[in-house]
C-alpha cells in the first residue's frame, strides 16, 4: 500500500471532507465559511471562518441556531426562517439570500448565504450544507444608494408624521381635545402602532385617561402606584423611554401585566414619559402587532412625538386650569342668585365665548335685577370693554355701584350719569356700555336709560317681538370724559304677558353680518321661541352655541305676570326740565300708563287732562323743573293722587280767564275734575297736589 492510498485510508476522508478542508483554507482570504446543518437534532456546526463572518467566539457558540440571534436583529432572522421553511416545503434543492449581521462593535454588515438541502430516498430533507460569505463590499454603489434613498424616505415619512401630529396638536386646547387628535390624524396608526394607552400623573398615581381601541384597558389598571411594576410607571420612575421588543421581552420585564394581555396578540410595545418642565405629567404606551424590535430612527421619532404630545397635554393643562380659575371669577362678580320678584318672571344667562385665547376666557359682560320699593324693579345688562381679568374687575364694581345708586333711589338717569362719573374715576382706560331699565310691575311703566348699549326688545303677548327703540348717551366713562352727563329716559310700557330682553352684543353679532342683520335674525328668534322666559333664554344660548359663539353673551328677559295688580303705596316719578318736550312727553306717557293699571280708566281723561295742567303750569311759571309723582293711596276710599313740585315759594291763585282768554283755566280746571286738591310748601318750593276717588281694583281676567 503506497503512502497516499495509505494516507486516505486512514483518515476515512470523503468528497465532502476534502470539500470542508479546503472551503475552510480558501475562505480565511475571502472571509467565507461553511456549515452542516442536521435537521433531525436541529445542530449547525459551522467553521472557524464562518464564525469571524458572524463576528463569534468559538467558545461562544454552541452549534445552536438560535444562538444566533445575538448578531441577527429580529427582522433579519425572521426573514431568513421563512425563506428555509419555504425551500424545505417546496422540494427546492437550495437557496440564497442576503441579510444583515450586527457585528460585537455594533455595526450592521451585510452577508450572504447559499444552502443546499440533502434529502434521503423519501424526499425527505435531512441536512443542509452551505456556505456563508460577508458580502458588504460586494454590494455596488447602486445598492447602496437604494437603501440611502430608502432610509431618507423612511426618515422623511417619519419626520412628516411628527409635522402633521403636532400641527392638529396645536390647535388642541383641552385633555380631551389632545386625545381625540392622536385617534383621529391616524398620526399613531402612521407610525405602525395598532393601539396606544395614555396615563396621567395625579397625586402620586397614574391615571389612565385614554386607550385604543377599546379593551386595551386591563381591568384594575385604571388608577396604579407610580411604583407598581407596570411599564407606565417605570418610565414615569426614569423618566426613560422603555422599548419591548418581543413578547418575551415584555413576559420577563412585566409578568404581573403579561398575562392579562396575551389576547392582545402585542408583539412589541414602546412605553414613553410624557416629560414638561423636568417633571413627569404622564405617560403613552403605543402597542404593536406585526413588528418586533425598533430601529434608531424609529426610536428617535416615538421620542420625538412622546415630547410633542407633552408640549400639547401640558398646553391643555394651563388651558383647563385658567378656563376654571376664569369661570369662577366671573361667576363670582355676577349676582349669585336672582330675587324673586312678585309680579314678574325673570331669567338670567351668561355664556362666555368659545373662541376665547387661553386666559382669556373671562369678560366684562354682567346683568343684575335689583328690587326696589313700591313693587318696582330694576333691571341692567351691560359689558365692559375687552376680556380679561382687569375687564371682569372693572364690571364687578360697576355692578356694585349700579345697585347701590339704584337703592338709594336716584332716577334712572341719575343711576347711569353717577355709575359713568364712578367708572372715570377709576382710573381705567376701559370704557362700558350699559342699559337700565326701572319698571313698575304694578303700572307697566318701564323707564329707560341706555349708555351706547343696545336697544332692549320686546315679545308681546300673541308671540310677536320688535325692536324696542330707546334715546341713548355715551357709553359710561366717556360721557363723564366729555362732559355729557344728561341721558335722556325713554318712557316704554310692559304690558301682562308681555317680555323685554336685555342682551349683551353677543347674541346679536354674526360673522359677516351688519348689527341691523342681527337684530333682525334675533328678532325672528325669539318670536318663534316658547313663552316661558327660562325656556327662551336656553334656546338663544343654544342658538348662540351652534353659531360658533366667538363673544361673550349675557342676557337678562323680564316678565310682566298676566296675574299683576297694583300694590298699596305704588309710587311713579318721572323729574321734568324746563325747555324739554321729550321729557314732558315722557311724563305724560307715565301718567296715561299709570292710570289705566290703576283702574282708573272711568276717570282717565280727567287724571290726564289735570296732571298735565299742573306740569304745564309749573313749567310756565317757575324757572326750575318740575317733579310730577303719582301714587295709588288706600283707605275708607282708594284714590289716586297726583303730586306735581316746583322750586317756586310763589302760591298759585285762580283768576278769571275771560271768555277769549287762552290761560288762566288751569286752577279752574282742576277744582271742577278732582274730589280734593291743595297747595304745600316743601322746602324753598312747593307741591300742587289733587286725588281722584278710583274704584276698588279687581284682579283682572287677562286674554291668553
Amino acid at each position: 500500500m503506497d503512502a497516499g492510498d495509505g494516507d486516505g485510508e486512514e483518515s476515512g476522508e470523503g468528497p465532502e471532507e476534502h470539500a470542508r478542508g479546503f472551503l475552510e483554507a480558501y475562505g480565511r482570504g475571502l472571509r467565507m465559511g461553511g456549515f452542516e446543518w442536521d435537521l433531525d437534532s436541529g445542530l449547525m456546526h459551522m467553521d472557524s471562518n464562518a464564525h469571524d463572518v458572524f463576528d463569534i467566539r468559538a467558545d461562544e457558540y454552541d452549534d445552536r441556531p438560535e444562538t444566533l440571534q445575538m448578531r441577527v436583529p429580529p427582522g433579519e432572522g425572521g426573514r431568513l426562517d421563512a425563506l428555509v421553511s419555504q425551500a424545505l416545503k417546496s422540494g427546492e434543492e437550495n437557496y440564497g439570500a442576503y441579510f444583515r449581521i450586527r457585528t460585537r462593535a455594533g455595526e450592521l454588515r451585510w452577508t450572504h448565504t447559499r444552502g443546499y438541502i440533502r434529502r434521503d430516498d423519501s424526499g425527505r430533507p435531512r441536512r443542509i450544507v452551505g456556505i456563508v460569505r460577508d458580502a458588504t463590499d460586494e454590494l455596488n454603489d447602486a445598492t447602496v444608494q437604494r437603501e440611502r434613498a430608502a432610509r431618507e424616505a423612511l426618515r422623511r415619512r417619519e419626520t412628516s408624521v411628527v409635522q402633521s401630529t403636532t400641527a392638529a396638536l396645536a390647535h388642541a386646547r383641552t385633555v380631551t381635545e389632545v386625545i381625540d387628535v392622536l385617534r383621529e390624524t391616524h398620526g399613531v396608526e402612521h407610525l405602525g402602532a395598532t393601539s396606544f394607552v395614555m396615563g396621567l400623573v395625579r397625586a402620586g398615581r397614574i391615571h389612565l385617561v385614554a386607550e385604543g381601541p377599546a379593551g386595551s384597558f386591563v381591568p384594575g389598571t385604571h388608577v396604579t402606584r407610580v411604583d407598581d411594576p407596570y411599564p407606565m410607571g417605570e418610565v414615569v420612575r426614569t423618566l426613560k423611554p422603555r422599548f419591548i421588543e418581543s413578547p418575551e421581552d415584555f413576559a420577563a420585564s412585566f409578568p404581573i401585566l403579561w398575562p392579562h394581555i396575551t389576547h392582545l396578540h402585542i408583539r412589541s410595545a414602546a412605553y414613553l414619559p410624557l416629560i414638561a418642565q423636568a417633571r413627569p405629567i404622564g405617560a403613552v404606551g403605543l402597542l404593536y402587532h406585526d413588528r418586533q424590535g425598533f430601529t434608531q430612527s424609529e426610536r428617535n421619532v416615538l421620542v420625538a412625538l412622546g415630547s410633542t404630545i407633552a408640549q400639547s397635554l401640558q398646553r391643555a393643562m394651563f388651558y383647563e386650569q385658567e378656563k376654571d380659575l376664569a369661570h369662577h371669577l366671573q361667576q363670582a362678580m355676577l349676582p349669585r342668585t336672582i330675587p324673586a320678584v312678585p309680579g314678574a318672571d325673570i331669567a338670567v344667562r351668561y355664556r362666555a365665548a368659545s373662541g376665547h385665547a387661553l386666559g382669556r376666557d373671562i369678560g366684562g359682560d354682567w346683568y343684575d335685577v335689583i328690587p326696589l320699593p313700591g313693587g318696582r324693579v330694576g333691571a341692567v345688562i351691560g359689558d365692559v370693554q375687552g376680556h380679561d381679568t382687569h375687564a371682569a374687575a372693572v364690571m364687578g364694581q360697576l355692578r356694585i355701584v349700579l345697585r347701590a345708586y339704584a337703592a338709594e333711589g336716584h332716577t334712572p338717569a341719575t343711576v347711569m350719569a353717577r355709575a359713568s362719573v364712578f367708572l372715570r374715576e377709576l382710573d381705567t382706560a376701559r370704557f362700558a356700555t350699559c342699559l337700565y331699565a326701572e319698571a313698575d310691575l304694578s303700572t307697566g311703566v318701564v323707564q329707560i336709560v341706555r349708555a351706547g348699549h343696545l336697544d332692549p326688545l320686546l315679545r308681546l303677548a300673541d308671540g310677536s317681538c320688535r325692536r324696542l327703540p330707546v334715546d341713548g348717551g355715551l357709553p359710561l366713562g366717556l360721557s363723564a370724559e366729555f362732559g355729557r352727563l344728561a341721558y335722556p329716559v325713554t318712557t316704554a310700557e310692559l304690558d301682562p304677558g308681555q317680555t323685554l330682553l336685555l342682551c349683551t352684543d353677543g347674541l346679536v353679532e354674526q360673522p359677516g353680518a351688519d348689527l341691523d342683520d342681527g337684530l333682525d335674525a334675533l328678532t325672528a328668534l325669539i318670536a318663534a321661541g316658547p313663552a316661558d322666559v327660562d325656556q327662551l333664554a336656553d334656546r338663544l344660548c343654544s342658538a348662540v352655541a351652534e353659531g360658533g359663539g366667538e363673544d361673550d353673551v349675557a342676557l337678562l328677559l323680564l316678565r310682566r305676570r298676566e296675574e299683576s295688580t297694583p300694590l298699596s303705596g305704588s309710587r311713579l316719578t318721572e323729574h321734568v326740565p324746563p325747555g324739554d318736550p321729550e321729557a314732558l312727553r315722557a311724563a305724560r306717557h307715565m301718567i296715561r300708563a299709570a292710570v289705566r293699571a290703576w283702574g282708573a280708566r272711568d276717570s282717565a281723561d280727567e287724571i290726564e287732562l289735570v296732571a298735565d295742567e299742573l306740569v304745564t303750569n309749573a313749567l310756565m311759571h317757575t324757572e326750575g323743573p318740575a317733579v310730577v309723582t303719582l301714587r295709588v293711596l288706600t283707605g275708607a276710599e282708594r284714590r289716586l293722587r297726583v303730586d306735581v313740585e316746583d322750586t317756586s315759594s310763589a302760591l298759585p291763585r285762580r283768576r278769571d280767564a275771560g271768555d277769549a282768554g287762552v290761560s288762566g283755566r288751569g286752577l279752574f280746571l282742576v277744582d271742577r275734575l278732582a274730589d280734593v286738591w291743595g297747595v304745600e310748601a316743601r322746602g324753598g318750593g312747593k307741591c300742587v297736589w289733587c286725588e281722584f276717588v278710583v274704584p276698588a281694583r279687581v284682579s283682572p281676567v287677562w286674554p291668553n
